[in-house]
């Protein structure tokens, strides 16, 4: 159920690479128990934003606040520490380690922690395609094994909100479908869920709210309802696919 608590509040957020601006003044902010959707066409800044979010880039300017906490600029391990997992585009499992290795490293922020041999099995309960495959190598899986891997190692951290960076990206429509129940699943069990996905409809479509960007600025928030019957995202962005630089 969604609160009015907000879990993440970005301000004014830029940032880039090198000289090239990135992201231009973003503003955003997602309620505690909210599955919030950034969408837009390729090249528009929603995969830079969320690497600006969860520290795999410095900001160059503005502020991020996790549960109230000012974060900005802080690296990406002290953030997992404080509830914020981050499933990067591509997945990025380590291919020569198997499904387990690979989930119990999502847990190492948790050293000593004694419940992370129950909640690997949850997680392994949970994904039925990695329940038989728990002690094979990552690099032999499908895309869409691999990408469910990469959500449960996230979770394995229990974050507070989790960061989803173009989960669709590669797989078949069938996998698609799946992944997206997932998806809607962790969100119906209150998980926060920043979402970041080319398909718009399919973002959208379990989505609580969205913004749309173009070339790195906020051009449109809503409602999904709201997007999904404005005529200007029907007409530009409904059914775009497409990669984030």
């Amino acid at each position: 159920m969604v609160s009015g608590t907000p879990t993440l509040q970005v301000r004014d957020l830029r940032a880039g690479y090198g000289r090239i601006t990135g992201i231009d003044g973003i503003s955003l902010t997602v309620s505690a128990g909210e599955l919030v959707a950034l969408l837009g066409a390729n090249g528009a800044g929603k995969s830079t934003f969320l690497r600006a979010v969860s520290g795999m880039i410095k900001p160059w300017s503005g502020s991020v606040h996790l549960r109230g906490d000012d974060v900005t600029g802080q690296r990406s391990d002290r953030l997992v520490r404080a509830g914020m997992a981050h499933v990067p585009e591509g997945r990025r499992v380590l291919p020569t380690l198997t499904v387990e290795e690979n989930l119990r490293l999502g847990a190492f922020a948790r050293r000593g922690d004694g419940d992370v041999d129950a909640d690997l099995d949850g997680v392994i309960a949970r994904f039925e395609p990695l329940r038989e495959r728990r002690n094979q190598k990552a690099g032999t899986l499908s895309g869409g094994e691999q990408q469910m891997l990469a959500i449960g190692r996230a979770l394995m951290a229990r974050p507070t909100i989790l960061l989803l960076d173009e989960p669709s990206l590669g797989l078949s429509p069938r996998l698609v479908g799946e992944v997206f129940a997932l998806i809607r699943d962790l969100a119906s069990e209150g998980l926060t869920i920043l979402l970041v996905e080319q398909n718009v409809k399919q973002g959208l479509g379990c989505a609580d709210r969205g913004y749309l960007l173009s070339t790195g600025s906020v051009v449109m928030t809503g409602s999904a309802k709201e997007l999904l019957a404005d005529p200007a995202v029907v007409g530009s962005y409904l059914g775009a696919r497409g990669r984030d630089a």
